[in-house]
């Protein structure tokens, strides 16, 4: 695993010392061969045994084997992106900048993956299963991948009930039982509103799932099953594209899941699938 992976799925779970120093990595990865553990120190004002420690806790023996593992990191990124052909500058510009989003995606992807370990993901796939009903909910951009999610588990001949309003959603879920799955997406976790249906899916003894960023944030506190995005980025139009990258490949494996574990979801799958295209081809 890239050390510069570990260092952005770690990185909302540190302390804010080791958070400058993550953000100082991530920032200065190809110049960081040129600083000793002293260096770094003084350019972010603190000790060097806050480097050594912080080295340390992501399961290096020390700051010199970080170094090299983020070295080796980026000399792979740079012999990925050298790999554009000689063509015009525009063509070839283009062409660094599809390896880099390639890879960024690539890496928040692992993060994700990492920070969602087969016994999460497992536990929410058997949640949807057991469920009578299946409520999901997003609001805003975050309502692309519930109403996604939504039509693939009715796919699968799974009783979803979608809705992106909160107080229709409060209305439906009055007709909960025991053992239903309450779905909430929601980027940052921080709305008000998704945490009283969270609340009143428990009281109706429902299950939740929350599916949010890898930050401290409030909904996911309210989670039986936290599902856990790690996507990170400072240039705003690329950050959006690697938390969806990075959460429909988190949502992929749910889904591969439900499939594997029962061959009669497999084969409504298939059953709907054909009755689709028939209908198409009309």
């Amino acid at each position: 695993m890239s050390a510069l992976v570990k260092i952005r799925s770690e990185r909302d779970r540190m302390s804010a010392i080791e958070r400058r120093i993550a953000d100082f990595v991530l920032d200065n990865a190809q110049l960081l061969r040129d600083y000793s553990s002293q260096q770094l120190a003084n350019a972010l004002g603190i000790s060097q045994s806050s480097v050594v420690k912080f080295c340390q806790k992501l399961g290096f023996k020390g700051y010199p084997d970080l170094k090299l593992s983020i070295s080796e990191a980026v000399v792979r990124a740079d012999n990925g992106n050298g790999g554009a052909p000689s063509a015009a500058n525009g063509d070839a510009h283009a062409e660094t900048i599809g390896a880099d989003l390639w890879l960024r995606k690539t890496e928040a992807e692992e993060a994700t993956r990492l920070i969602n370990p087969p016994d999460a993901v497992e536990a929410a796939a058997e949640s949807i299963a057991a469920a009578g009903k299946v409520f999901i909910i997003g609001l805003g951009d975050d309502d692309i991948h519930a109403r996604t999610l939504a039509l693939r588990l009715s796919l699968l001949g799974i009783l979803t009930v979608h809705n992106f309003d909160p107080a229709h959603m409060s209305t439906s879920l009055s007709a909960t039982n025991p053992g239903d799955v309450l779905l909430v997406f929601s980027e940052q976790g921080m709305q008000p509103a998704l945490y009283q249906l969270c609340r009143y899916a428990r009281e109706q003894h429902a299950r939740v799932i929350t599916v949010t960023r890898h930050s401290s944030n409030p909904l996911r506190a309210h989670a039986d099953v936290p599902l856990l995005v790690s996507a990170h980025d400072e240039r705003p139009h690329i950050a959006p594209l690697l938390y969806h990258s990075a959460l429909q490949h988190l949502l992929d494996r749910v889904f591969a899941v439900l499939c594997e574990s029962d061959p009669k979801r497999r084969a409504r799958l298939q059953a709907n699938l054909e009755r689709i295209r028939e209908k198409g081809s009309e």
